[in-house]
């Protein structure tokens, strides 16, 4: 392997044991899995995945889960994401978005105070239908193979909430939204929805996610700049595992239960029933467990866990 930070040939021994999570800026005009590909790579990692697919278009915060965190990203999938969201009124497109075949309308009219009004019946819980060009599958098949093949898919509406939806720059007639949503959201469909709203269309023309649960872009690193860094440096950029989930309860173990829980054993502890994050004494990350019956149940557990 080439490491590009010092031009030098990193030995195969190098694609070691490699934990953490990467907070990185992806850039526009390359797919989630490509970005995946090439962190994948520039950490000499054996295993890799990402939390949360953002489209080639878009850019901004994609966590990367590296070796032993990849067993906990799946806490991350359903986290509320934030979003800057550009939106055009006046035009429509095939795919919800500037990647599409686009059609102008009519001239648009609208004021500012005019638009608060109609983002207003958007905040909250609300009914969204699924986009055409999307990756949800039906019968094992991606809804955009579909699309590609123009074959017509009767797709049915679904509840996401949208717990905050802020308006910022508006020149008609296109105006900039901050949005913060829920697990299946899809932002363009949003755009589609206001446009159709106000009776005029709309489409989504650009998006950058700035967070993702309580990960936001100011820990992230662009892919160039990390190229640019040596192996040992871009290692020093991984978060900690237990990042991806820290909104779950805090569980210290004593050594007793900690060498029980890291051998599949189940010891008996004083807590709250539900998943918790378990540490040991000296403040070690050992994985997740669940309390059932005041009998602590080991769920996903590190490998290097004492014990384990």
């Amino acid at each position: 392997m080439t490491d590009r930070g010092t031009g030098s040939i990193q030995p195969s021994a190098e694609r070691a044991s490699v934990d953490g999570v990467l907070l990185l800026d992806k850039p526009q005009g390359i797919t989630s899995n490509a970005a995946l590909q090439r962190v994948k790579r520039l950490l000499a990692a054996k295993k890799a995945g990402h939390v949360g697919t953002l489209d080639p278009m878009a850019s901004g915060l994609l966590p990367i889960c590296v070796g032993e965190a990849t067993k906990f990203s799946g806490y991350m999938l359903s986290a509320d994401k934030t979003y800057a969201a550009e939106v055009m009124l006046g035009a429509t497109s095939s795919t919800g978005d500037a990647e599409g075949e686009i059609t102008m309308g009519p001239r648009v009219e609208i004021t500012r105070t005019e638009l608060e009004a109609v983002l207003e019946g958007f905040r909250g819980n609300i009914m969204q239908t699924p986009p055409m060009y999307s990756a949800l599958k039906r019968d094992g098949k991606p809804l955009y193979a579909y699309a590609r093949a123009g074959e017509v898919i009767e797709l049915v509406p679904r509840p996401v909430t949208i717990h905050a939806l802020t308006l910022s720059d508006f020149k008609v007639p296109s105006f900039t939204m901050t949005v913060t949503c829920s697990k299946g959201t899809y932002i363009r469909v949003l755009a589609e929805d206001i446009g159709r709203a106000i009776g005029c269309g709309g489409m989504l023309t650009g998006l950058r996610r700035t967070g993702v649960g309580t990960f936001d872009l100011s820990g992230a690193i662009a892919l160039d700049a990390l190229e640019a860094l040596t192996l040992d440096r871009r290692r020093d950029c991984l978060m900690p595992a237990d990042g991806l989930v820290s909104a779950l309860p805090l569980l210290t173990l004593e050594d007793a239960a900690a060498r029980l829980i890291t051998t599949g054993r189940c010891p008996q502890v004083q807590a709250k029933p539900g998943l918790h994050r378990l540490y040991s004494r000296n403040g070690r990350f050992l994985g997740l467990g669940e309390v059932l019956d005041d009998e602590l149940v080991p769920r996903r557990l590190m490998a290097d866990a004492p014990g384990g």
